[in-house]
């Protein structure tokens, strides 16, 4: 593979591991530039991206090249600006226009707007609506159509990969074409935070509250980043009721509805459930289909009608996972240059998905004692040893996420435990593998173990 295509391949693996707001606002315009003797060199756009990609996604980063290519010792930085021009123009020519890995993005995806930061590919006209995702698809074309004054804010909650980046998006972009002026901007709660931080730093809070207290509609993606941050939660609460009260819109996502955000102030706990709280929930069969066939339309080979009901029977999980499965059934495709069988797909998806071998609740507690070297029976008992708590947690993350068990039931199994220490463990568990790549693969080896990636 060239630069071009192990950086697309790295891309999708990434894409995975982090949410998708932070993966188009981080990972836009960035390449490799060189790559020689075990060392990479990665091309970003700015010096504000190379620093927070050195200081958050950098191991990340790190072992996804080294799942490309295992020489790998050593991943460095470099600004565009400080690269040859013709070189740099060169690159941008060619950055995304080969995707024959295994990719879960179009080129598209990550032309974004400067001014809004809105990615014109995110439209009503082409979001599915089914009945997993019906209501909030409903509270965003109200909001289009009477921004700032039905659904004030408009909160959409769900799990990753379902679609909520798109609707919020579709919102932007169809406000944006009703009225050109309106002054619209898109953005990772994390992004928010970042420049937050900044200003500060560089004594320019000032600059910084008039621009976000300016705009006509304000999207924010991945709210529940803000939690437990003291002084974003002051400053957004200032910059939420500004806008407010000025009648402009704003927009929220979330992973999970505000009463259930953890360390959160109350008052902004309030102000989100002020509005109108809609969720985006697992598709079923028939919007999977739907899904996959609208997303079949654009691409070369298309799928034959089986393997797209093939897919749709056995990838369940998600909107991101469907089109991966289907983006690699094709790349496979033009790899091979024929039809692939049933079996083959299978095969693909295996690989591909996450797993849905059936497991017991036994299974899970004993992988995962296994994977940490602890006892079993420790796990039940009271201990608040550093080297049980976390495979504890972990277990009952695995007890609800995978076995679908209930908090009063997961907390049973654990010695009695009330049923609120099982929500504390899901929920920490939870947010801890968006921020620590570590544990995000820690707990993929212990699935692995435990299912041994097979569709049945």
């Amino acid at each position: 593979m060239n630069n071009e295509e192990i950086w697309q391949a790295a891309l999708t693996d990434l894409e995975v591991s982090v949410s998708k707001a932070n993966f188009v606002t981080w990972f836009q315009n960035t390449s490799i530039a060189t790559r020689q003797s075990g060392t990479i060199v990665l091309c970003v756009p700015n010096a504000f991206v190379k620093e927070w990609l050195e200081y958050k996604y950098h191991k990340t980063i790190m072992k996804s090249l080294r799942t490309l290519c295992p020489e790998t010792r050593i991943v460095e930085y470099i600004i565009s600006s400080q690269l040859q021009p013709l070189l740099q123009k060169q690159r941008r020519e060619r950055v995304f226009e080969q995707r024959e890995g295994e990719e879960q993005m179009e080129f598209k995806e990550l032309l974004v707007d400067r001014d809004t930061n809105l990615n014109p590919r995110y439209t009503f006209e082409n979001f599915v609506v089914g009945s997993f995702n019906e209501l909030a698809h409903a509270a965003s074309i109200a909001v289009t159509n009477n921004p700032g004054r039905v659904y004030n804010p408009l909160f959409i909650y769900g799990g990753v990969g379902l679609g909520k980046t798109h609707l919020l998006q579709s919102v932007g972009n169809a406000v944006k074409k009703t009225n050109p002026k309106s002054k619209i901007q898109y953005l990772s709660a994390e992004r928010f935070t970042s420049e937050l931080v900044n200003s500060m730093q560089n004594n320019e809070a000032h600059l910084f509250k008039e621009k976000y207290r300016s705009f006509d509609l304000l999207i924010i993606d991945d709210i529940q980043f803000i939690a437990g941050k003291t002084k974003t939660q002051e400053e957004f609460f200032h910059t939420f009721n500004s806008l407010y009260e000025a009648g402009k819109q704003i927009i929220f996502s979330s992973d999970k509805p505000p009463q259930s955000i953890q360390n959160l102030e109350e008052r902004l706990r309030s102000r989100f459930e002020g509005g109108m709280v809609a969720d985006i929930s697992q598709p079923e069969y028939e919007s999977r289909l739907a899904i996959l066939k609208n997303k079949a339309i654009s691409k070369e080979p298309q799928p034959s009608e089986e393997i797209i009901e093939f897919i749709a029977a056995n990838v369940q999980k998600n909107i991101r996972e469907l089109e991966g499965a289907l983006n690699a059934v094709v790349a496979r495709t033009k790899l091979s240059g024929r039809v692939l069988s049933i079996p083959e797909v299978k095969d693909i998806l295996a690989k591909n998905t996450q797993p849905k071998k059936m497991v017991t609740a036994n299974q899970i507690i004993k992988a995962v004692a296994e994977f940490y070297g602890v006892n079993e029976k420790s796990l039940y008992e009271k201990t608040r040893k550093k080297e049980v708590v976390k495979p504890r947690q972990i277990a009952m993350y695995l007890l609800r996420e995978d076995f679908n068990g209930s908090y009063p039931y997961i907390g049973q199994r654990f010695g009695g435990r009330d049923h609120t220490t099982a929500i504390h463990s899901f929920e920490k568990v939870s947010q801890d593998i968006k921020k620590n790549s570590q544990l995000y693969a820690e707990i993929k080896l212990i699935r692995e173990r435990l299912y041994e990636y097979s569709v049945e």
